[in-house]
């Protein structure tokens, strides 16, 4: 690559002012009299990277004019892989992050890896890796608890990874959207998984400019589209939904069960009758129902713990002890309780009662509700509902949260106002009206056929 020795660093450091007040800051310099620059979160990082540039050009060194950096540092940046900043990113977001999103970091940076290796690896050896990279490389907290094997498989990669300076070579950047955009059998992946793992992959290129590793993302210079496949997307299929018929027969027949059956129909009830989310549902305690005797009533929800895995979690256990999704900690919401849920939770408080800490539903033999057990018993009461030939066929109510998409599906058919849904559901309105696009539009028929009845008289 051609070198210069003229280069000229602006003395002034740029502001911009952002939404909300935000500001960022930006360093500008020339190579050859063309233009380079770099953003920066905050001041300090702005002032560091200037005076970065400043010693470089005291000291007399020439820049790259196609990159417009100095040699020494490409020198540098030339020898840190992908695999040490990958696994420096996952070390950075680990304390602050939540369960899920350790685990989602992880699955997009397993699905980018194999791109970035000088080698490849097939059928079994594939497959290890892979486990070795979910399970060991890319978990902060048990990386150093690796086996001898592990650690062979782990040392293979940082040995044949290559720089992480590749992503900005256009080649290298399409290489690594196309993995996060594909499954394992090369088909396409869903729309909103392939965006979730897009979102990691842009977020590690941001944290590699912020540590020097890339002048810029380079995934802001190509063009990419979220894979198209039908399925899988945010938008609810109506075909998914159950109708009130079909939700509360389902419900009868997790009551009908045998073990565990009875004690989880109150559970899926207030999926169903209050659009809890599962984590919602398990974190359900006596002090979060505001409920008369009879009639309706409201929940108050406080938290959450969705499932994780133990690997994933700061305690260990199973389930992540979160604040609501999409609000602040501490931060609470109400939704309503129908008069049939009000009943239902009466009915369970009298029979099974609480646990020492009030929470409404676990197991029989103590400690929140397992996941394996409510997967189960839906399950079980899919094939009892639908018959054995519909439950394997359809997708109908396929997914215990398929009973809050009906929970929303019916206050919108209701012609409850969609803002007061999207509170009541702890959406946002823009969400709620792309989630639920499908069944909006069906409501605006419906409409329209109000309007023509009334018209015709």
């Amino acid at each position: 690559m051609e070198t210069t020795f003229d280069v000229r660093i602006s003395e002034k450091i740029q502001t911009n002012t952002l939404a909300r007040g935000r500001h960022s800051y930006t360093v500008r310099w020339r190579v050859a009299k063309e233009p380079f620059k770099k953003n920066f979160g905050n001041l300090t990082l702005a002032k560091s990277e200037r005076s970065r540039l400043m010693s470089a050009v005291g000291r007399g060194e020439a820049f790259y004019i196609d990159t417009g950096r100095p040699i020494s540092e490409a020198r540098t940046l030339s020898k840190v892989t992908f695999y040490e900043v990958s696994c420096e990113y996952v070390d950075a977001n680990w304390p602050r992050a939540a369960a899920n999103t350790r685990r989602s970091i992880a699955d997009a940076l397993v699905a980018v890896t194999p791109v970035m290796l000088k080698g490849r690896k097939s059928g079994p050896d594939a497959k290890a890796l892979r486990k070795a990279l979910q399970n060991w490389a890319f978990n902060t907290a048990h990386r150093e608890r690796a086996s001898d094997e592990v650690r062979a498989l782990l040392t293979w990669v940082e040995r044949g990874s290559r720089p992480f300076a590749d992503l900005a070579k256009a080649d290298v950047i399409r290489a690594t959207l196309g993995a996060v955009g594909s499954k394992l059998d090369g088909k396409p992946a869903s729309s909103t998984y392939a965006a979730r793992r897009r979102a990691v992959l842009w977020n590690l290129c941001e944290f590699g400019v912020e540590k020097g590793y890339l002048s810029a993302n380079p995934i802001s210079t190509v063009k990419w589209s979220r894979p198209k496949r039908s399925g899988g997307t945010e938008v609810v299929d109506p075909a998914t939904v159950p109708n009130p018929q079909q939700a509360e027969a389902l419900l009868d027949a997790v009551g009908s069960l045998p073990g565990s059956g009875p004690r989880l129909k109150a559970f899926f009830g207030s999926m169903y009758y209050a659009a809890l989310r599962p984590g919602e549902a398990v974190e359900l305690s006596e002090s979060n129902l505001r409920i008369p005797s009879a009639g309706r009533g409201r929940l108050f929800l406080t938290g959450s713990t969705p499932w994780a895995g133990g690997s994933w979690t700061v305690s260990g256990d199973e389930r992540d002890a979160r604040q609501l999704k999409h609000r602040e900690i501490g931060a609470g919401r109400w939704t309503p309780c129908p008069s049939k849920l009000t009943a239902l939770l009466h009915w369970h408080l009298e029979t099974y009662g609480v646990d020492r800490d009030g929470h409404l539903f676990w197991g029989q033999r103590g400690g929140l509700v397992p996941g394996k057990t409510y997967q189960a018993a839906w399950g079980a009461a899919r094939v009892a509902a639908l018959g054995e030939d519909l439950a394997r066929t359809s997708n109908l109510a396929r997914r215990p949260y398929d009973l809050r998409h009906a929970a929303v599906s019916t206050w919108l058919a209701s012609g409850v106002e969609a803002k007061r849904v999207a509170e009541w559901a702890g959406q946002s309105l823009e969400v709620l009206m792309r989630i639920y696009a499908k069944v909006l539009d069906g409501l605006e028929e419906e409409a329209m056929e109000r309007i023509d009845s009334f018209l015709l008289g």
